[in-house]
């Protein structure tokens, strides 16, 4: 069964073809990918009136190059998945306006899909896929939270955060700083220049015994330190400042993963989303889980960004245990705020 899966919940349009063969885990046929990240670093940020009209132009020859790369034609398709959210809603409309649209052409089911769930399942495309049950580390821009996995739909919050989300803190840090957007990956390039140990920055809810997450008063804290330097600001530190940032998230994030492996008593762990491909973060999560006989796994460094591939591969093992029968209505809605834990 080959499955169509188209990802435009933001500023990345993507398109992936899997296969999923039987009960092995689907195999990625396909996939193509068109960042927004130039359109909008004129603006600081994504303009979501603009990610909708460039979704438009771009999905149709992203199914087309894909469709092409596999030696597939539309009608090899038997299902056509979407991104139903959370996102941005005109942006999410896109995706699933056209998924619906293509579906009904060919008569084929469509499947609306987590956004989160296929960040969540993604690593099952890498060359390491786990196993359940494990524990996952949701880490993106928009989100940070720790779930409980059992099995493809069984999903257990045991902690989020209660402000900004970690990729928000390094966003907004990366702002203070003059860093240009997308700010994230900015401050990590500069941080490998400078000294974690150069300011003393707060580590929100470390030590508290829950697994929630807080990042708000890290950025508060940033921009006192930068403040009481004053400018101009050497380059040195500026470095030191990125440094110290990422180190104090990282701190966070390594420590509440471990705290839940420790207390659910698994020995697996999934990082996944955009801040999951931070090298710092991978290379500590590495070393800490090795330590205590853990695992960890990550998606290919590509599956990290948003993707149609997490999409369709999500959409194919529901499908596989019989979670998404498909909709053939020709009706279809998005849903811009969606709890994870609420599907199943």
């Amino acid at each position: 069964m080959k499955v169509l899966g188209i990802e435009s919940s933001c500023d990345e349009t993507g398109v992936a073809l899997v296969d999923a063969a039987g009960e092995g885990v689907p195999q990625l046929l396909a996939q193509a990918l068109h960042s927004q990240v130039d359109m909008h670093q004129a603006y600081g940020g994504v303009v979501p009136e603009l990610a909708s009209r460039d979704h438009i132009r771009r999905v149709l020859p992203l199914t087309r190059q894909v469709l092409a790369d596999a030696g597939c034609s539309l009608r090899d398709i038997d299902l056509v998945a979407y991104t139903r959210g959370p996102g941005l809603a005109g942006a999410l409309l896109v995706g699933a306006g056209v998924a619906v649209a293509l579906a009904e052409a060919l008569g084929r089911p469509t499947l609306g899909v987590h956004h989160l769930e296929g960040h969540l399942l993604s690593p099952f495309l890498s060359a390491d896929p786990p196993q359940f049950p494990f524990i996952a580390l949701l880490v993106s821009g928009g989100h940070t939270q720790l779930m409980r996995v059992d099995a493809v739909g069984c999903y257990a919050l045991l902690g989020e955060t209660i402000d900004d989300a970690a990729g928000e803190a390094f966003d907004k840090s990366a702002k203070l700083l003059g860093l240009g957007y997308p700010g994230g990956p900015a401050l990590s390039a500069l941080a490998r220049q400078g000294r974690a140990d150069a300011f003393v920055l707060p580590r929100p809810l470390l030590h508290k015994p829950n697994l929630d997450f807080s990042f708000a008063g890290l950025k508060t804290a940033v921009a006192v330190r930068l403040a009481q330097l004053g400018a101009p600001r050497s380059d040195a530190q500026r470095a030191d400042m990125a440094a110290s940032v990422q180190a104090a998230i990282i701190d966070v994030l390594c420590a509440k993963s471990l705290r839940a492996l420790q207390a659910s008593g698994l020995s697996r762990l999934v990082v996944a989303g955009g801040v999951g491909a931070n090298a710092s973060l991978r290379q500590r999560l590495d070393e800490d889980c090795r330590r205590i006989g853990a695992r960890v796994h990550y998606p290919e460094p590509a599956l990290c960004t948003d993707n149609g591939a997490m999409i369709a591969l999500a959409a194919a093992m529901r499908w596989q245990r019989g979670l998404g029968e498909g909709e053939r209505s020709g009706a279809f809605d998005v849903r811009p705020r969606w709890d994870l834990a609420q599907i199943s």
